[in-house]
Formats: structure tokens, C-alpha cells, sequence
């Protein structure tokens, strides 16, 4: 299939036209309106170098919420109440930690974390931090938008850290389904599946139905 070259309009093809390894198109840049444009349609950026490249693949791997698996040894873990969790204390230095703690080359480069910081300052990006001792030892972050919330990275430099700050997050809110892209071996373990992308799509579209709740979630 055609990789599409995307102009200065924040405007994507049907995700459905992307190829077999999910890449639909290519350039562009990653201004808010961009970026939320492209989460609105199942879209999302992964690139270590220039150009900007998106992406759409099939299966997406996705969380529904009420299947959230938690191991026994995790609860026990929970139990003692090592870590603490807070929500948008500190959302640009858990996305910078989630690229700096990578081994391979990251797409969280400096213009990522200047595209996702803005969408942060609108109340639209958000992170979620587990502390240890005053020391932020883990985290996530990523795009809530309708009842949906895409995950983009997480880190840990303790053990269960970023397990927990998943955690808190999926029992926080009342997502309907939370986007892991591409599969990972540390989500299945928490329950989540592959998907077909027709059915993705479908669910996102019931997902944007919903309000979007704007603001920091550091008040809740």
C-alpha cells in the first residue's frame, strides 16, 4: 500500500489504507492540532529520525479496564504501600526519563516532548508518577481524549514502579478502553489483547462520543 506524504494541513487518510506494518504516512510536524487529530483517528507518531512517521497498525493492542489482571504477588506488593502515586506533578520529566531510560534510540525526542508538553498544558496530556522516598522512581504518560486513554512510554527504575502507576491510573479513572499500541510482554501481563484495527476504530469512535475532561488531574 501507499505510505502517504502528509502537507501542512493537520489532515490524515483513513487508517485503514495503512500498510501491512502499520505505517500510513509520512512528514508533517507535531503541533497539538496535529497530534490530536491524529489520536482522534487511531493514529500516532513513532520515529527515531526525521521525517515524522505515523502510524496505525493492525492488531492494536489495547486495555479494556474490567479486564485488568493483577497478580497475587502484585497485590501483596501493593499492600505495603511502598511507593507513592501522584497524577500531573511532574509531566515533562516523566516523559523525559521514559526516552532517556531507553537502550535503543528513542522517538521522545525534543520536539515530542515540546508537541505532548503543550497538549499537557491544555489538560489533554497527562502523567501519572510513583515516588519512592521523595524520588520519582516511576511513571507513565499519555493523551486522555473522550473516555479513552492512549498510552504512549513508561519507566521504572524500581521494582513494580511502573506497574503500580498503571495501576492507579486504570482504578482511577473510568476509561473505557486505554490504547498500548503495539504489544509488550509487561502489559499482557496486566491483561491486555490484540484487536483487530476495524474494531479499534469502532470502539475509539464511542469513545470520542464522550466529554473530554480538560484540566490537570493533580487536583482530583
Amino acid at each position: 500500500m501507499t505510505v502517504f506524504r502528509l502537507t501542512n494541513e493537520p489532515f490524515f487518510p483513513d487508517p485503514n489504507l495503512a500498510d501491512e506494518d502499520g505505517l500510513l504516512a509520512v512528514g508533517g510536524d507535531l503541533s497539538p492540532e496535529r497530534l490530536l487529530e491524529a489520536y482522534c483517528n487511531g493514529i500516532f507518531p513513532w520515529y527515531s529520525q526525521k521525517p515524522i512517521l505515523w502510524w496505525s497498525p493492525d492488531p492494536r493492542f489495547v486495555l479494556f479496564p474490567e479486564d485488568l489482571k493483577i497478580s497475587s504477588s502484585m497485590k501483596k506488593f501493593l499492600k505495603k504501600n511502598l511507593y507513592n502515586v501522584t497524577f500531573d506533578a511532574c509531566f515533562k520529566e516523566v516523559m523525559s526519563k521514559c526516552g532517556s531510560l531507553r537502550k535503543d534510540d528513542t522517538w521522545i525526542n525534543k520536539k515530542m516532548i515540546q508537541g505532548y508538553t503543550s497538549l499537557h498544558t491544555a489538560g489533554i496530556a497527562h502523567s501519572v508518577e510513583t515516588w519512592y522516598e521523595g524520588k520519582l522512581v516511576g511513571g507513565l504518560y499519555g493523551i486522555s481524549i473522550g473516555s479513552c486513554f492512549f498510552g504512549e512510554s513508561m519507566f521504572s527504575i524500581m521494582d513494580n514502579a511502573s506497574k503500580t502507576a498503571f495501576i492507579h491510573l486504570v482504578n482511577k479513572f473510568k476509561f473505557s478502553m486505554i490504547d498500548c499500541q503495539i504489544y509488550s510482554k509487561h502489559l499482557e501481563s496486566l491483561g491486555a489483547i490484540n484487536i483487530d484495527r476495524h474494531t479499534f476504530l469502532d470502539l475509539l469512535d464511542e469513545g470520542l462520543k464522550c466529554k473530554t475532561a480538560l484540566g490537570s488531574w493533580n487536583r482530583l
